[in-house]
């Protein structure tokens, strides 16, 4: 048993936590910006909260974060009264947060300045995936801290795979998402041209589907999609910042990245209409308003 402080319990933070209290029996000290959630947490898993990220890290094997992006990332390490702060030799940070690389590099000396190891550990499956332990984590950093960390992060995942130093599990992430997007908005376009067609889109799915058109979202959206259903999954507003990261560092590594830049501006258009809250999927909107 280990020594766990968690720290962010959002959609996913908040049962992917859970899993290491529940599969992995580790003794967790949880910290949440608004300190009644983390009292419920600690009420329905048994933990203890502390008050600030600093205070939750105090003594700890591990810190774990999920938090929603660079600046509240920097917030909870190294600003006041950050994890940082406390920060003893040896223990591993492993941080889920969807971020840039850039920052995960820079967490990474700010770690090893105080003799502990950062791995940038972010995933992908999304609040479902949380939900069930079954989510895909790309992680960056060294390999001795990835041995050490694995079991932590197997309590909520059902694939774990180092991808190479500092970075390389934000930079994983940033082509998991460009491919998640085009994937949405062929899907998009497919059913709306199937509605236009006047087609049966049940049989066009089960039929397209054993074929070399078949993708996770296909499978998982077609249904929600075709229904005008966004009230559940990952939110316009976390993919659009997600694809500002995509985007920045494609400008930095110069990479070209047409379809993403097109489709981060749909993104922009369904905020403007009110949808910052609906499902990614929810491209399919945009085609369906004309």
């Amino acid at each position: 048993m280990s020594k766990v402080a968690w720290i962010g319990l959002g959609v996913m933070g908040y049962p992917m936590a859970g899993h290491i209290r529940g599969k992995g029996g580790h003794d967790l000290v949880v910290y949440n910006r608004t300190a009644s959630k983390a009292d419920k947490w600690a009420e329905q898993y048994g933990g203890k909260t502390a008050a600030t990220p600093a205070e939750a890290a105090k003594d700890a094997d591990f810190v774990v974060i999920c938090v929603g992006n660079d600046n509240d990332l920097r917030d909870v390490t190294l600003g006041p009264d950050g994890a940082f702060d406390t920060l003893k030799k040896g223990t591993v940070v492993i941080d889920n947060t969807t971020a840039s690389a850039g920052i995960a590099r820079e967490l990474y000396q700010a770690a090893e300045d105080k003799g502990a190891s950062f791995l940038d550990a972010p995933v992908s499956g999304g609040q479902a995936g949380a939900e069930n332990g079954v989510l895909t984590v790309m992680v960056g950093g060294d390999e001795d801290a990835f041995t050490k960390a694995e079991p932590i992060i197997d309590c909520y995942a059902r694939a774990i795979n180092l991808l190479g130093p500092s970075g390389s599990g934000q930079l994983t992430k940033m082509v998991n998402q460009i491919c998640i997007v085009g994937a949405l908005q062929g899907l998009s376009e497919g059913l709306h041209f199937a509605k236009t067609a006047n087609l049966d889109i049940p049989k066009v799915i089960e039929t397209i589907s054993k074929g070399a058109a078949q993708s996770w979202q296909m499978d998982n959206r077609w249904e929600t999609m075709t229904n005008g259903e966004f009230d559940h999954g990952f939110a316009v507003d976390w993919m659009r910042k997600d694809l500002s990261i995509c985007l920045d560092e494609a400008r930095r590594n110069g990479s070209s990245l047409p379809v993403t830049a097109l489709i981060e501006q749909y993104y922009s258009e369904i905020q403007r209409a009110g949808g910052n809250r609906w499902e990614c999927s929810s491209l399919i909107t945009l085609l369906e308003r004309t």
